[in-house]
């Protein structure tokens, strides 16, 4: 009987065939779950970053046309220079230092306010008062605020481009990355860190405003420690310390809205102190901390000497590079004029050779993947993007094959293209700092995806370090799913701290600590106020139903490209094609590098034959309040630069008063169409111009104009009203 309980024992210690069957079940439908999830967090994730990257080449275009804007626009008012003269042109009505000083000191704070107060020079118990005002919504008085960006100018004018420091005097540095104006993150990355200070010392890597709702509150808690702990606080420049990317992104709505009075002085004054943030941090002469990163062309000694205060915008070339532009291309022209002069077909014939050669030479330069021509802010997207008018000249330094072959007599003359002056070899070092991005693959090539900066490969990261005697590189300007990302064998690593940027739950933030022996130690966060009550998949669904209204809004926007092309595969207008060439065409269309034939179920409906419905993919999406009077082809077009629109309405509105007039809109409205190349006739502008003018006073209200051409879902009205 001992024999036999021992046996039955070890029977039931056993699992059965069936439960090891179940088991196995359950493993294989879990994974198969898990493998579902993670597809649908990949493709959500690059949803997100294309339609980011296409809202950046979008801002490259704007920003030539402000520059075409500025150029063209005449001051209707009379009232001297306008707001985007100020912020485009630093040459328009010059403010001194001392003016400035003057008009801020004369500026009375009023007994009724009561927000915090700061005195100069700053103490601890000012920077206490101003973390525990912000976390009560309070609004710091334009007077400090100026005086603090004032404070802030004086010192960083002493600050070299490039920041040397040593971690023997401290434990450990912290570096953070992206902040985009949320408050939350930076005073989550305090509480759990600590407050900078001589023991806790910290490197800001750029990128501290846009996008957030709390971006002046962010820059001004940086500055105030900045001046507290000056040997203790960094702060370097990132591609959003710039006025023509704050126009687009929100930080110049975020101040006008919030100094009424006295934002157009901070927003002047903001555009010298972004411009005179450093550039790079190195840690022991071994780390190198930039925002971006960097190209073959990188050269940190040259970067050391540039006169960084003269690129007030990354987006826009210094403008004695564009004089020397135009002075050679005016000397150019006038050397054509006097050759055209001959009477003879074939003068005429070799005159239309040589320019259309001259075009193909710039084309093939830029497009060089040898080089870091991606230096040229340019957009690549021509077939559905218009591009600036006056390009920036590839910033290829001159070679023996960039040779311009003149005709001269019956001869070929080979003559070196000259040197592009300083200025712009500056510009273009600033621009692949700020604007690159690191990739897989060897080699130097255009950041097309981005339309600024470069992709710089292993090998220029590993070529770049051993030069200068270092080990690591660290930077921001992307934003990854866990807030950092290691690249390029752990010579790289991207930092990223703002958290749930795309949508709530998309991602965490980090930061990042070295200490004397340089070993990364990586510290991750989320700010959350609803997400830790979801499961991973209520997580994933959140964040996919944003990214799907993004992405279909973009299908709206180009609604006619798209029936155009989907009917050129359509012969027999069935209304449907086939998966692969609706796939085809909408990414040729649209241009955003996404796995459209596994978002075919979320976008688009099948036939029962197995064929795509593509008019399906513009059923949940309709217009706001559409108006009568505008035809299809302008209403598409205000579909997709109402951004823009907004924008530049923001600007011609001085008063802030909602309102333009119709002289104003017209004009600003044929700027912009001629600019773009939009073939819009001006009786179709004067008509809408007229129709939306409600009340006949001769004056816009164009927040009402812009929501008519606002995308609608029609699954949220559906829900609005059962709710």
């Amino acid at each position: 009987m001992g024999c036999g309980t021992s046996v039955a024992i070890e029977n039931q210690g056993r699992p059965s065939e069936v439960a090891i069957k179940a088991a196995v079940l359950i493993q294989r439908w879990y994974r198969r779950y898990v493998a579902r999830l993670e597809i649908r967090r990949r493709y959500t994730w690059n949803i997100f970053q294309s339609i980011e990257y296409a809202g950046e080449q979008d801002q490259l275009q704007l920003s030539s046309f402000f520059s075409f804007m500025l150029d063209n626009f005449t001051q209707l008012n009379g009232n001297g220079p306008d707001l985007i003269s100020h912020l485009l042109d630093s040459a328009v009505d010059p403010v001194t230092e001392e003016v400035r000083q003057c008009k801020y000191e004369q500026i009375v704070v009023p007994d009724s306010y009561s927000g915090p107060r700061l005195s100069f020079p700053l103490s601890v118990t000012d920077t206490n008062t101003l973390l525990s005002a912000f976390k009560e919504q309070q609004t710091l008085h334009g007077k400090y605020v100026l005086q603090l960006l004032h404070e802030t100018q004086k010192f960083l004018k002493q600050m070299p481009n490039v920041i040397y420091l040593s971690s023997s005097y401290a434990k450990e540095i912290t570096i953070c990355g992206d902040l985009h104006g949320r408050l939350d993150d930076l005073l989550l990355i305090f509480y759990k860190n600590g407050l900078p200070s001589a023991e806790n010392p910290y490197i800001f890597n750029g990128d501290f405003v846009d996008r957030g709702k709390k971006s002046i509150e962010i820059i001004i808690i940086l500055f105030a420690f900045l001046l507290l702990y000056p040997d203790h606080m960094h702060l370097n420049r990132g591609n959003h310390e710039d006025h023509i990317m704050n126009l687009r992104y929100g930080f110049t709505k975020e101040v006008m809205q919030k100094y009424k009075t006295h934002g157009r002085e901070i927003l002047q004054l903001l555009q010298d102190v972004f411009s005179l943030l450093p550039i790079a941090t190195i840690i022991d002469n071994k780390v190198l901390i930039v925002h971006g990163g960097i190209s073959d062309k990188t050269d940190l000694y040259f970067l050391s000497s540039v006169e960084r205060h003269r690129v007030k915008s990354a987006l826009r070339l210094p403008k004695r590079s564009l004089d020397h532009t135009d002075v050679c291309c005016s000397r150019s022209s006038s050397r054509q004029s006097r050759r055209a002069r001959v009477d003879s077909p074939c003068s005429t014939g070799r005159m239309k050779r040589k320019k259309k050669s001259r075009l193909t030479k710039q084309s093939s330069s830029s497009s060089s993947s040898s080089s870091s021509s991606a230096s040229s802010v340019c957009s690549p997207r021509a077939s559905c993007r218009a591009t600036p008018r006056h390009p920036p000249p590839s910033p290829r330094l001159p070679s023996p094959v960039d040779m311009l072959q003149v005709p001269f007599l019956d001869s070929i003359v080979s003559l070196a293209l000259p040197e592009p002056p300083k200025e712009e070899l500056e510009w273009r070092q600033i621009v692949d700092v700020l604007w690159s991005d690191p990739k897989n693959q060897n080699g130097c090539s255009p950041n097309s995806f981005r339309g600024g900066g470069c992709y710089f490969g292993p090998d220029v990261t590993q070529r770049l370090l051993k030069k200068h005697g270092m080990c690591l590189l660290i930077r921001s300007h992307e934003c990854k799913q866990e807030g950092y990302e290691l690249c390029h064998n752990g010579q790289v690593i991207t930092i990223f701290s703002a958290s749930n940027y795309y949508e709530e739950g998309s991602n965490r933030g980090a930061y990042v600590k070295l200490g004397p022996e340089l070993i990364p130690r990586f510290f991750q966060y989320q700010v959350s106020r609803s997400t830790r009550k979801l499961t991973l998949q209520q997580r994933v669904s959140v964040a996919e139903s944003s990214a799907l209204k993004a992405l279909q809004e973009k299908l709206f926007a180009h609604r006619s490209e798209l029936m155009a092309a989907f009917q050129q595969y359509d012969i027999n207008n069935t209304g449907r094609i086939s998966t692969n060439e609706w796939a085809q065409v909408v990414e040729s269309v649209l241009r955003l590098d996404l796995p459209w034939r596994t978002l075919r179920p979320r976008l688009v409906r099948l036939a029962s034959d197995g064929n795509v419905e593509y008019e399906s993919c513009f059923e949940n999406i309709s217009a706001g309040q559409p108006i009568p009077q505008v035809t299809p082809n302008l209403a598409e077009t205000m579909y997709r630069y109402r951004t823009d629109l907004e924008i530049i309405f923001n600007i011609i509105d001085k008063d802030h008063s909602g309102q333009i007039s119709i002289e104003e809109f017209r004009q600003t409205w044929k700027l912009f169409s001629s600019h773009l190349g939009v073939d819009v006739d001006d009786q179709a502008i004067d008509d809408m111009a007229r129709s939306i003018d409600f009340n006949k006073d001769g004056s816009i209200d164009f927040n009402e104009f812009l929501e008519a051409f606002r995308v609608v879902h029609k699954l949220d009205m559906k829900e609005q009203q059962q709710g």
